[in-house]
């Protein structure tokens, strides 16, 4: 379109050039209508099912009644074969996909119904016209064991192997440490402290330390030093960036460093020397944090515990809860100490945070345990018990510490900022619950994270828990990261202090700004 030319939209209204036109990303459901997410836009716009004009999830539209298809992002599809005596058809996985894909015979691959199968598209169809593919992928039987995982992974463009260059790069990095690579950094060798994580765990990314000084707490907070491994702008790093996370299905985990990293020496295993980063705190019989130190560490864990090995001792206060096993006794009888202590700082601080209204969603997290075949043969939940919640605290206290300090250095930073929700739910909220008997307290502008609090505590054992709990964290916006700090509605912190999801988030803040 060249400049100072005219365009006419549905309704015979002439503007100029596409000034009325918003770009954004199509977000489809299985109903066939869709939401377009602008970049800039607090609320995604609706588009009917007449007027998507055959976008896909995720293409790149202009909004409004869709009027063009910027890029298509969809290229691959994983879905189950449907075969037809001369033809067949791909039904997506993806229900946001809308259709079934249409697949010639020759381009089949002799898959036969019931195949998962991997689908490039070749046509993307219209409004009148399935869109059509052929298979590139076989990858097994729907009914064979691990084929509903690999497909998940498929479809979600998960990688599972690291491109060559990664591979070469970590041939450099030995088993352990070097001396060389302890220069500079506070020896912490000879400080007693555990890894607590749960039985099946296999890289253990903090330990905790503690002891008394008169009638002061210290606390240390350990975690694993990736980024003196993942150096900025290596391979490891891109790839690192580009995979954003590690992924966790129910029979694997793909993890986003390699295992030589993420198994072997970027994991705090006992008895094994270790570079860390470690917040140090000196806390009150308040919970009031009055001094730190965030440093570089080399550390050494004495012992690798789990959360129900550590309840089991906090409920009997002694190693009689231990198996009864004269060396697992000694083994672990200089910890016991340790760990009442531990069990006393966590309760003050959990105190502290409630005092100020901090509200704790407890909501109950599931796991799915397999047979040997790899199907499901039982659902339990996750224990959330004095251990879990030991450790949460622990990391809660760590990261204020750390985030207020880089707020008062104000070098350049990330913060976890959770904002105060929006009147309008919150309303619909105080409307649903009364029909309950509950109430909650808020003007017009805003509520107070204490009267999420105490409405939490009210419904606490009662049979509408879970619905009222759920739908209380549905009217919370959601939290996300910024680059200044606006505070975090859950914690009920203001100004200073703010949470980053989980102290592993330092790791990446510390290279960043160092």
């Amino acid at each position: 379109m060249s400049e100072g030319e005219l365009t006419v939209d549905n309704r015979g209204c002439y503007f100029k050039g596409d000034s009325r036109l918003k770009t954004g990303i199509f977000m489809g459901t299985s109903k066939g209508f869709g939401f377009v997410r602008i970049e800039g836009l607090s609320d995604d716009i609706f588009i009917p099912e007449s007027m998507t004009k055959g976008a896909f999830d995720k293409d790149q539209v202009q909004e409004g009644e869709i009027i063009n298809i910027l890029s298509r992002n969809t290229k691959e599809v994983v879905g189950t074969y449907q075969k037809n005596k001369s033809f067949g058809f791909v039904i997506p996985d993806n229900q946001k996909f809308g259709d079934d894909i249409f697949i010639e015979e020759k381009n089949s691959q002799g898959a036969v119904s019931g195949h998962k199968v991997i689908v490039e598209l070749t046509s993307f169809g219209s409004s009148k016209k399935n869109p059509e593919g052929k298979v590139i992928e076989i990858i097994g039987h729907i009914n064979d064991p691990g084929v509903d995982i690999m497909s998940i992974i498929l479809a979600n463009g998960i990688p599972t192997e690291f491109p060559p260059e990664v591979m070469n790069q970590i041939k450099g990095i030995g088993n352990d440490p070097s001396p060389s690579d302890f220069s500079g950094r506070k020896d912490l060798r000879d400080v007693y402290m555990v890894t607590i994580d749960g039985e099946d765990a296999k890289d253990l990314d903090d330990a905790v330390s503690l002891s008394m000084e008169g009638d002061i707490y210290k606390l240390g907070v350990h975690i694993a030093d990736v980024s003196h491994y993942v150096t900025e702008n290596s391979y490891l790093d891109k790839e690192a960036i580009n995979r954003g996370t590690s992924v966790y299905l129910v029979d694997r985990v793909i993890p986003m460093l390699p295992h030589k990293l993420s198994n072997g020496i970027c994991s705090l295993n006992a008895g094994t020397d270790r570079l860390a980063l470690s917040c140090i705190m000196d806390i009150d019989k308040k919970g009031n944090v009055i001094g730190h130190e965030i440093a570089e560490t080399v550390i050494n864990v004495n012992h690798r515990m789990t959360y129900t090995l550590v309840k089991n001792i906090l409920e009997e206060k002694s190693v009689q809860a231990m198996p009864k096993d004269e060396a697992e006794t000694a083994k672990y009888s200089e910890s016991v100490p340790m760990f009442v202590l531990m069990e006393e700082l966590a309760q003050i601080l959990r105190e502290k945070r409630k005092k100020r209204g901090s509200i704790d969603f407890d909501l109950p997290e599931s796991k799915i345990k397999l047979n040997e075949e790899g199907f499901p043969e039982s659902i339990q939940p996750y224990e959330r018990n004095v251990a879990t919640k030991i450790i949460e605290d622990f990391m809660l206290i760590a990261n204020e510490t750390v985030a207020e300090d880089f707020f008062w250095q104000e070098p350049p930073f990330v913060y976890r900022t959770h904002e105060t929700p929006d009147p309008e739910k919150i309303q619909k909220l105080g409307i649903f619950i009364n029909n309950f008997g509950y109430t909650i307290h808020f003007n017009q502008d805003e509520i107070h994270p204490m009267e999420i609090s105490k409405l939490l505590a009210k419904v606490e054992s009662k049979p509408e828990e879970a619905l009222i709990s759920r739908l209380t964290l549905r009217s919370m916006k959601q939290a996300r990261y910024t680059d200044t700090c606006e505070g975090h509605f859950d914690f009920a912190l203001q100004n200073t202090t703010v949470i980053l999801h989980h102290l592993s988030g330092v790791i990446l803040i510390y290279r960043f700004i160092g």
